[in-house]
């Protein structure tokens, strides 16, 4: 389970180029963190955590919507 604070922390990393999202490039870049990302969200892969949580459909993942999805897995404390 992760803290808000934490889960930012984790999203910054991950968002190398400083754009505010999460690309599926940037998840692969980092596989270990999107690993973490992955169990968090309680899905099985980067391609299927954009698939349920990129409400937007732009390609890639906003804090915000990471969020949500570590809240649906009732893993952000």
């Amino acid at each position: 389970m992760a803290t808000e604070q934490e889960l930012q922390s984790l999203f910054n990393t991950l968002d190398r180029d400083q754009d505010g999202k999460v690309s599926i490039n940037e998840l692969f870049l980092s596989p270990g963190l999107s690993a973490v990302i992955s169990a968090e969200t309680n899905t099985g892969s980067p391609q299927e955590l954009l698939v349920q949580y990129d409400l937007d459909e732009d390609g890639s993942i906003t804090f915000e919507e990471l969020k949500e999805a570590v809240e649906k897995a009732n893993n952000l404390t």
